[in-house]
């Protein structure tokens, strides 16, 4: 019988801590094999130094006839090479079957998923996404986001910035982007949603930095891309103008920022992140302002960075980050 898996004389460990000592082990094409033992003996273990997960101190361990004794676990992965862990949390709504299924790597993807009726993409990620941000008057989320993506922090090409208002034109091209005025007159929205149709043809992602124009759901649906939004997390006890100024005059012990996904049901997409502040009677309205916009950055820098990232899924109108 040709051997798929041949390990021999494989010492491994966590570290320090070595767990395998002298293990050899053979798997034939067609065999399946079970490890028995007392708790500690190393069972896990041995799984896991097959996917390339421990440290490896001496041995060999070799995959279909070629050596994988010092590959990554990605590689791994890529031969057939499966890992399930016995926990609780690995896709808890699946059988134990239905885990293993997809674990066998070698099983074609299109078949794996009708199986299990599954939808799925796979991204290059040395192919940054193409980011477009939307902007009104109020600039600290932008210059925030501009900042990060100067500092290597967001992993994402920005070929633009459009704005209803002309103001921070000097500030944008300041880091070498282009930046649209696409004007947004009484009567006139079609127009400018058809403008900036034009400009986000081939992006991947917008980003309203404060972008303070309601979105139609044609200009959604021609758009296709997602679209993330920053919003104080007043609504909608507190929507429409001055929030902190109404917050504070109901005086209010939180105050905070909510990141969603666009839908054209106003402010009612999957949220990605929030986060609050506490304040008191002694905060003024200025005070409170000043505070909300620091939340915004930072939840809204989190909501893109981890959409760049793919390390969130949109289950109905929820949210699942990675």
């Amino acid at each position: 019988m040709t051997a798929v898996l041949e390990v021999r004389d494989v010492r491994a460990g966590y570290g320090k801590a070595r767990v395998l000592d002298g293990v050899d082990l053979t798997v034939g094409a067609t065999e399946r094999v079970i490890l028995l033992g007392a708790n500690g003996s190393g069972k896990s273990t041995m799984a896991k130094t097959l996917m390339g997960l421990t440290t490896i101190y001496g041995g060999t361990i070799d995959w279909d006839g070629r050596s994988i004794t010092t590959a990554p676990a990605w590689r791994r992965a890529r031969l057939g090479l499966g890992y399930v862990p016995q926990v609780s949390n690995v896709f808890r709504g699946l059988t134990v079957a239905e885990n293993l299924l997809i674990g066998g790597q070698r099983v074609p993807h299109h078949t794996l998923a009708e199986r299990l009726d599954m939808r799925y993409r796979l991204t290059d990620a040395s192919h940054p996404k193409k980011m477009a941000i939307l902007v009104s008057k109020e600039d600290h989320c932008l210059v925030d986001l501009l900042w990060r993506h100067r500092r290597g922090e967001l992993d994402a090409e920005i070929p633009l910035v459009a704005s209803n208002h002309p103001d921070h034109k000097a500030d944008v091209e300041g880091f070498g982007i282009p930046y649209h005025h696409v004007p947004v007159p009484k009567g006139g929205k079609p127009q400018s949603e058809a403008r900036l149709l034009e400009l986000l043809r081939d992006v991947d992602l917008v980003v309203l930095a404060r972008y303070m124009q309601i979105l139609s759901g044609d200009f959604l649906a021609a758009l296709g891309v997602p679209v993330i939004n920053i919003h104080h997390s007043f609504l909608p006890a507190f929507a429409g103008a001055n929030p902190y100024q109404r917050a504070f005059e109901r005086g209010v012990k939180i105050i905070g920022a909510t990141a969603h996904y666009v839908t054209e049901e106003l402010d009612a997409g999957p949220i990605i992140e929030q986060d609050v502040e506490r304040v008191s009677h002694r905060e003024q309205p200025e005070t409170m302002v000043r505070l909300g916009r620091d939340i915004e950055r930072t939840v809204l820098a989190r909501a893109v960075k981890w959409h760049l990232e793919d390390r969130v899924l949109v289950h109905g109108n929820r949210t699942v980050v990675f």
